[in-house]
């Protein structure tokens, strides 16, 4: 299977009653492991490469490597960049082969995010890929506080933006270490009320695993950004494995063994949102 655009995973999902996970990756061992919990779930997947993880690797490589895990694998693969904040942000992702470009004017006033974000689709259609915009800002568990999506604006926003997935601030919030946040269910009526393309939640961590799959099926959410939760995984398997042998120091040796550990968190993270099996 190769590599495929967000709207081409998200419309089924928003069609059918169910979510993909964008499961953000940080290096190869993670990637590794997102794609083969997909094929053991039988379900699609969006590997996400967010600011942190473009500090590290550069897009162009970033590029290769969701392209050369697509190719070999038997479920559809999003390549997607995570809070482009700028139009160059986005331009490189998309000749290093990216198939989905989030871009964040979340910050910015509403028109100049509605404009910036239009340019940014534009440059996205004409490639035939998707792009994602947000609307609203996503806060940081001990950083920057939120500020909720109003639904009206999110309805302008959607509108005069021709964007593919609506990003909105709900009372999630990015690096929430524990469940216990919960999400606003009237305000996200409000705004599926209003807005028709398929919603997303940043910061997809802190929401708690029974209403991940209450809202997966019963509203228009169709994406959640799944990355703590799958940091502290890894986190946990690197500690288990250096401690496993003190005398190891290959640095190959011990990554390789936090794949199994990230796979099964990440099949429990996609087993979820409920997707039927692919075809």
């Amino acid at each position: 299977m190769t590599l495929v655009n967000l709207a081409q995973v998200l419309q089924p999902a928003l069609e059918q009653g169910y979510a993909v996970g964008g499961l953000v990756t940080l290096g190869w061992e993670d990637m590794t492991a997102y794609v083969a919990a997909a094929e053991a779930e039988n379900c699609p997947v969006i590997l996400q490469a967010g600011p942190s993880c473009r500090a590290h690797t550069p897009l162009p490589v970033l590029g290769k490597m969701f392209q050369t895990l697509a190719e070999a694998a038997s479920v559809p693969v999003v390549a997607h960049l995570d809070h482009g904040y700028t139009f160059e942000d986005c331009k490189i992702a998309l000749e290093s082969g990216f198939t989905s470009l989030m871009f964040d004017g979340s910050r910015k006033p509403l028109q100049q995010n509605i404009d910036e974000t239009a340019e940014v689709v534009e440059m996205a259609h004409a490639a035939g890929i998707s792009c994602e915009g947000e609307i609203g800002f996503v806060g940081y568990s001990g950083g920057e506080s939120s500020n909720g999506t109003d639904p009206a604006e999110a309805a302008k926003f959607s509108r005069d933006s021709g964007i593919d997935a609506l990003a909105i601030s709900v009372g999630n919030v990015h690096l929430q270490q524990k469940k216990d946040g919960g999400l606003d269910l009237d305000r996200i009526a409000e705004i599926e009320a209003m807005t028709s393309v398929p919603l997303v939640i940043h910061g997809g961590s802190g929401v708690p695993n029974a209403q991940r799959t209450l809202l997966a099926s019963q509203t228009s959410i169709c994406k959640f950004n799944i990355g703590t939760e799958l940091r502290i995984a890894f986190g946990t398997a690197l500690r288990q494995a250096v401690a496993s042998d003190p005398a190891r120091f290959d640095r190959l040796q011990i990554l390789v063994d936090t794949i199994d550990p990230v796979q099964l968190a990440a099949q429990r993270v996609l087993s979820a949102f409920g997707a039927p099996p692919q075809r």
